[in-house]
């Protein structure tokens, strides 16, 4: 018998109203919009509103997801969010989302894994589908990067944006051939000195010295960041499809993290996919972190371009290092 599969059966998404363009950028730092969108593909980024949170953008998209679904928030659950930018370290964006949707019967947990938190949350919450503890998961990526973003360091402000996406997780039809098929989900600690927030945790809490000194705000090394993403994305693509049996050739879409143009062009070429299997929209949205994906998945299954029963890679890479893929059969 085939296993209990979970399938995605509804999406949706939240960005943020305000809209900050490239030359925007130019007129606080030492850029320009040929700059920026020569090196990393984006035009515009979209910003909350003084006073919106993580919890407001992912409260939106959950209830856009369930209003394209047969379900009300009271059917679910559980609630996973994915995010590094919380409302509060405690009680988790998760509370506060079912709180303000009403998901009355659902528990909940925020997951941290940085760009790779929606992969993460999404293998997640699908055990609890698939082991028939749990009917209905509703999985966000929501983040809100301006917030720990430092405005005046070009290298990193220009990267950015907010936002948040949503997919509820069900049971598939055992006739139906649709759902997620296998994943695989990697780390390695030796990378966490590349890309990371230093203050801000236990280890070094709040204090004068470490905003003085920037400590609340993402650090990067950009050269190495580029350098493992495209090889790790890459490598872990072409391992999930060939203990699949599948190829390249056999995807209708390639979902990758929207991170930087460049990485994503390079990763479409060491898989030898053609543009119209690849999803692209850092253009509009920069880089969300867990967000990028689901927003993808929303605006491909909303402009016509997925169907049921194609098949779908999902690949990320993010701070820590971690990166996986999810390999499914779309079912919407």
């Amino acid at each position: 018998m085939r296993k209990r599969r979970a399938v995605i059966s509804a999406v949706g998404m939240h960005v943020p109203d305000r809209v900050v363009t490239n030359r925007e950028l130019a007129e606080r730092v030492d850029t320009s919009d040929e700059w920026i969108t020569e090196r990393t593909g984006i035009r515009e980024r979209r910003i909350v509103a003084n006073g919106q949170g993580n919890s407001d953008l992912s409260a939106e998209a959950a209830r856009r997801c369930l209003s394209s679904s047969n379900w009300g928030p009271e059917d679910v659950d559980l609630i996973i969010v994915s995010t590094v930018t919380p409302d509060m370290l405690f009680p988790s964006t998760a509370c506060v989302l079912q709180e303000k949707i009403g998901a009355v019967n659902a528990w909940g947990f925020d997951l941290l894994g940085a760009c790779s938190g929606f992969l993460f949350a999404l293998a997640t919450g699908a055990q609890f589908v698939e082991t028939g503890a749990h009917r209905r998961v509703l999985v966000i990526g929501a983040d809100v990067m301006t917030s720990i973003v430092d405005p005046l360091d070009r290298a990193t402000c220009v990267l950015f944006g907010d936002g948040a996406g949503a997919v509820l997780l069900e049971a598939a039809e055992e006739a139906e051939d649709v759902g997620i098929l296998d994943f695989i989900l990697k780390g390695d600690g030796t990378g966490g000195k590349y890309l990371y927030m230093p203050a801000g945790g236990s280890l070094k809490p709040a204090s004068h010295e470490t905003v003085d000194k920037r400590m609340h705000y993402v650090h990067q090394d950009g050269r190495a960041v580029f350098k493992f993403a495209v090889t790790y994305m890459a490598d872990v693509s072409l391992e999930i499809l060939r203990r699949n049996g599948f190829t390249t050739k056999d995807l209708r879409l390639f979902v990758p993290h929207q991170a930087n143009l460049r990485i994503i062009r390079s990763t479409a070429d060491r898989l030898s996919l053609s543009e119209e299997q690849l999803a692209v929209n850092i253009d509009r949205y920069a880089n969300t972190t867990a967000a990028t994906i689901p927003i993808c998945l929303w605006e491909n299954q909303t402009q016509g371009k997925l169907n049921k029963g194609d098949l779908v890679l999902l690949t990320s890479f993010g701070a820590g290092f971690t990166w996986g893929s999810v390999l499914l059969r779309w079912g919407i």
